[in-house]
């Protein structure tokens, strides 16, 4: 009776550990912020606001700045936590050298309906790539930015979708590996649903990949950076700071080194272009 007592206390404990283990993987990956706001009171002139209507009836808002002539257009999905808002700095350093932005929020932060998934984060990222080729933007004009999190959102859009290349902040081997990293007493392996497995996904990555990564970033590992550089089938380059962290690289310059990469990348690609 002992025995068959322990068994049933241990099967109850693990379905209970199973069926919550949802709701707190969610808590502890994403931290949504609601607070809506639109662009001109986040300073940003030139941008305007979209609403992708997404299939399954959610709405999620999106800031567009158009490209100026003979531009790209960085489509910028940014990280797990803050708003559209938090981005302005970061977003209009790209377009002050002429680069369209077109940057998407996650379903429950900055006004957007619903709930974040990794399947919904894809597909309405996918959904604003889609939004932006309606618009006349051609994949040639598209560098899709993934910012921590969004990383792994960004390498499934380069996945499904041409891109001209791919830039990818802080970025992870698989959200699995980051969750054993810092949780290491959790059986994330076996109970994760979202698991943004960043090297599988990016085995089917043809464009340019440039990783900009702080060598002491105690979220994400520069090692992680490095592996996701060198697993790129394509060209694929790093740069690390030494001195930064895992948001604050700009001010060691990671600017100048993206926009830098974004230029080359354009030079390169102009002659192929015209050659074929």
């Amino acid at each position: 009776m002992l025995i068959t007592g322990i068994l049933i206390a241990l099967a109850c404990f693990v379905a209970v550990v199973v069926a919550g283990a949802p709701m707190v993987e969610r808590g502890l990956m994403y931290a949504p912020d609601p607070t809506y706001m639109k662009p001109e009171r986040a300073d940003l002139m030139g941008f305007r606001e979209e609403i992708l209507k997404t299939a399954d009836g959610e709405e999620v808002i999106a800031w567009y700045s158009p490209a100026q002539r003979g531009q790209p257009t960085v489509l910028y999905i940014h990280g797990n936590a803050g708003t559209l808002a938090d981005r302005a700095e970061r977003i209009s350093n790209y377009q002050a050298f002429g680069r369209g932005v077109f940057i998407m929020s996650y379903r429950g932060y900055s006004g957007s309906t619903g709930r974040p998934s990794e399947r919904d984060n894809v597909s309405d990222a996918v959904l604003a790539y889609d939004t932006l080729r309606s618009w006349g933007v051609a994949p040639e004009d598209i560098i899709v930015y993934g910012e921590s999190i969004g990383s792994g959102i960004a390498v499934q859009v380069a996945a499904k979708r041409p891109v001209s290349g791919v830039i990818l902040d802080a970025p992870y081997t698989s959200i699995v590996d980051v969750a054993e990293l810092h949780y290491p007493y959790l059986p994330g392996r076996l109970m994760m649903h979202d698991r943004y497995e960043t090297l599988r996904h990016l085995k089917k990555v043809e464009a340019p990949v440039l990783v900009v990564h702080g060598e002491l970033d105690r979220v994400i590992p520069v090692e992680m950076g490095r592996k996701v550089a060198a697993s790129a089938p394509g060209p694929s380059e790093i740069v690390t700071f030494p001195e930064a962290g895992h948001t604050d690289h700009f001010i060691y310059g990671s600017y100048d080194a993206i926009n830098e990469w974004i230029d080359q990348s354009r030079r390169q690609s102009k002659p192929m272009a015209e050659a074929g």
